[in-house]
């Protein structure tokens, strides 16, 4: 599955079968609706992939590579272990990737339940070193007595796929339509509310977004 998007026409088949597979799912797309949507011949669409899988991977793996440089971010941030600048700032990073790439949401919810296979595998490999530094992170602010002592592993789940699973919400709007600010700032409420120990819960502040992109940035 080594193959680069060096021409017009494997950009045309690319975006075409994200569309496609994002909208459709995995087994409700056809090579032939990906080949006319693309606007090129189905046998043209076999020279660059042997078949539907191998697409559907490729456009998988293009879809991690375009939010990389988000996920980096996200694993810098997780080294602050305060959790009321840590939580909405993984929260905010979160809805970035799913504004940024709304299909890759989809797509990796269809790898899951459709595909399995080699296409798990392939989430699992890309999203394990988000999902450990999240964990990670969490489980540090537990030691610390900063969060109540629960199953980060099960807590990092729970935190992350209502994020992903946002462009959803509203089948006729995407994403980046809604009020991004709002949404980052009513989920770090209510898991700061629910996580940290009653006698401080009453206490946190979430972090204005201004301070949270230079402290994410670096700025």
């Amino acid at each position: 599955m080594a193959i680069k998007l060096t021409s017009d026409v494997s950009n045309r088949i690319c975006h075409a079968a994200t569309a496609l597979f994002a909208r459709q799912g995995y087994h409700g797309t056809t090579t032939a609706e990906i080949s006319r949507f693309a606007q090129v011949n189905e046998v043209t669409l076999f020279r660059y992939f042997n078949c539907k899988e191998d697409l559907f991977l490729f456009t998988l793996q293009s879809g991690f590579g375009i939010i990389k440089p988000r996920l980096e971010q996200l694993l810098q941030v997780t080294e602050n272990n305060c959790p009321e600048s840590t939580v909405p700032q993984i929260v905010k990073l979160l809805v970035e990737v799913s504004t940024f790439s709304p299909e890759l949401a989809r797509l990796v919810m269809i790898a899951f339940i459709e595909v399995h296979g080699k296409a798990q595998t392939l989430c699992v490999k890309n999203l394990a070193p988000l999902l450990t530094a999240i964990s990670g992170s969490l489980t540090a602010s537990m030691q610390n007595g900063m969060l109540k002592d629960l199953n980060a592993v099960i807590l990092t789940a729970a935190i992350s796929l209502p994020v992903f699973a946002l462009s959803e919400l509203k089948p006729n709007q995407t994403i980046a339509e809604l009020d991004s600010d709002e949404i980052i700032h009513e989920f770090s409420r209510f898991w700061l509310k629910v996580l940290m120990p009653a006698h401080e819960a009453g206490t946190f502040n979430v972090e204005p977004q201004e301070t949270m992109h230079a402290s994410a940035t670096g700025a």
